[in-house]
């Protein structure tokens, strides 16, 4: 049997493919060349993260489930790359929803786990992935779920991370259902209330339950959400968020296996139908605002005209 028809075999051959100097040499211009590029037009503020497929990874590729939510884990570190070298500031991921407790203790047991060792190798020394690039962790979610000593290691985490040059922030959602958000401010807000923070009845507004979720008020808004594996659902994951300036995509490609491709082609289609928007939001006079706060590209109406025709075959 051939290597490349087994796919554990060809990821292998992958891998040691990229150590080659040259190619990854190659890999990394042709990258760096593609976020250039990106970078001419509209970039996404806020990008969200339904990582789903691991499961369905660790069966096709017959691998014990632990090491599809391995491959998973994984497979997030590169996206993450990807999005703030794109310039994405603040990436979402749904790592752990409420739901999730139907699931079996031991499975349970390695999510957790797997979560709180994963981000303790991003955040733990002071050349690790997120400290080395300024990138602040913040755990969103109900709090009361998370174990003990889990949720000592997840606070130590966001900790040492909170550093004020942070640019780029990194959001996991864990545990977390999007009810149970609204819920919560609605709780907070009723606090409030009762307290005196809040005096008036018509003090409450749009405004007033978004400041109250979890994310707290310093997280722009979503342009993008992306669930992958194909499943077109949401899963009760940032359905307030998902307003009508949001888009959404439903890629049919498995968490582990997607990729700088999938992503940087999800990035181009949103940067395209953006310019469109900002465009004819110009041209109508409508949201300038909106439209200035978002990086735009250089629209050809707004170039100086060009200097008068000239021809030097022309005999006077």
């Amino acid at each position: 049997m051939a290597l490349s028809s087994n796919p554990l075999n060809a990821t292998i051959l992958s891998s040691l493919f990229l150590k080659v100097p040259i190619f990854a040499y190659i890999i990394g211009f042709f990258q760096d060349f593609v976020f250039s590029i990106l970078k001419t037009g509209p970039i996404p503020r806020h990008v969200a993260f339904v990582m789903d497929g691991n499961r369905t990874y660790a069966k096709n590729h017959r691998l014990p489930l632990k090491e599809g939510h391995f491959a998973g884990a994984n497979s997030l570190v590169k996206i993450l790359e990807i999005c703030y070298k794109s310039g994405i500031s603040q990436v979402t991921i749904y790592a752990f929803s409420l739901e999730n407790f139907n699931r079996s203790k031991d499975e349970v047991d390695i999510l957790f786990g797997l979560l709180r060792d994963k981000l303790k190798l991003l955040a733990e020394n002071e050349d690790s992935y997120t400290r080395f690039n300024k990138i602040r962790i913040k755990i969103i979610g109900n709090k009361s779920f998370i174990p003990p000593d889990i949720l000592k290691d997840l606070e130590h985490v966001e900790q040492i991370t909170q550093d004020k040059a942070s640019k780029k922030t990194l959001n996991v959602c864990f545990p977390y259902t999007a009810r149970d958000e609204i819920t919560y401010a609605i709780k907070s807000i009723a606090e409030k209330r009762i307290n005196g923070e809040i005096l008036k009845r018509d003090d409450i507004n749009l405004k007033t339950i978004e400041n109250n979720f979890y994310f707290g008020d310093d997280v722009p808004p979503l342009d993008i959400l992306v669930r992958t594996s194909g499943h077109t659902r949401l899963s009760d994951f940032l359905l307030w968020q998902c307003n009508t300036n949001c888009t959404i995509e439903f890629p049919d490609t498995l968490w582990p296996e997607f990729g700088f491709i999938s992503m940087v082609s999800i990035l181009f289609k949103w940067s395209y139908y953006t310019t469109l928007r900002i465009e004819e939001e110009i041209m109508d006079g409508k949201n300038l605002e909106a439209a200035q706060q978002t990086q735009s590209p250089v629209l050809l109406r707004d170039l100086p005209q060009p200097p008068p025709a000239t021809s030097v075959s022309k005999k006077k």
